[in-house]
């Protein structure tokens, strides 16, 4: 954070609420994290986003990531091109659907042609598009256990459970906090299930990003002199349908898509 010098510089572009959605208990205090490095403009919620552009480079940040993803969907395509849909289909859970391969993620089919392209009517994400193409080519299609584990206790996951927290669980439990009715939402317009209550948490939703990777998201609601929190977890079987660093992926693609939406909304 060259750019600031001190806290206060850095206090006067926040709200000044202490709204503590930033998980912290007060402005002054996130102001300090973000002089440490250990917060970033883009983790308050309120901030414009070209304040957030010009005072951490989060914007550019995103846009270097996202130029890498369609980089990595363009050689998957490659791939995908050579192998034989149909064998796949029964795998993964998809179906033959004109000359490809379809595949439902959150309800809505994403059909990969035999050249590996991905169409579909809704918005395509390269965070989505690049964990469905490596789930077409590798999943071992096994069915889920409804046993639920969280990232860190996957194969490989300790290490990437603090990132899916803070690009995942952390930007999903703020659209929580924001907007109540957003699980309602979810079960509507991107086919998710309520379940019974899991882990003690006042909301349980399932939601199928691809046919054999289920997502569960908790959500406990603040109570008394406690915030809310919001964890995702996964089916025993996840790490060997889609690789660990893919499922972080799929998160990081899911809620940005949930973000959209929640944008076109108000």
């Amino acid at each position: 954070m060259a750019k600031f010098s001190t806290p206060l510089e850095i206090y006067t572009l926040l709200p000044k609420t202490n709204c503590r959605q930033c998980h912290l208990p007060a402005c002054l205090a996130f102001a300090a994290a973000v002089l440490k490095g250990e917060k970033r403009l883009a983790d308050c919620p309120y901030l414009p986003p070209e304040v957030v552009a010009a005072g951490d480079g989060g914007v550019g940040e995103r846009a270097s990531m996202d130029r890498n993803m369609v980089e990595v969907a363009a050689r998957l395509r490659e791939r995908v091109a050579g192998i034989d849909l149909a064998a796949r289909a029964e795998v993964v859970g998809g179906r033959l659907k004109d000359v490809g391969l379809a595949v439902q993620c959150l309800g809505k089919d994403f059909c990969i042609g035999p050249d590996g392209v991905v169409t579909s009517q809704c918005h395509i994400n390269p965070w989505v598009t690049v964990p469905l193409l490596h789930y077409v080519l590798e999943s071992a299609g096994l069915a889920p256990t409804g046993e639920w584990l969280a990232m860190r206790d996957l194969a490989g996951g300790h290490t990437w459970s603090p990132l899916f927290g803070r690009r995942c669980e952390e930007p999903l439990q703020r659209l929580a906090d924001r907007r109540p009715g957003l699980f309602a939402d979810l079960v509507g317009i991107f086919s998710g299930r309520r379940t019974v209550r899991q882990f003690d948490a006042d909301i349980s939703i399932m939601l199928h990003p691809l046919p054999k990777v289920p997502f569960l998201i908790c959500y406990w609601q603040p109570e008394d002199d406690l915030e809310s929190r919001l964890r995702v977890y996964f089916d025993r079987t996840a790490d060997r349908n889609l690789d660990v660093e893919l499922l972080h992926t799929l998160g990081v693609g899911m809620v940005s898509m949930f973000e959209k939406i929640g944008h076109q909304h108000g």
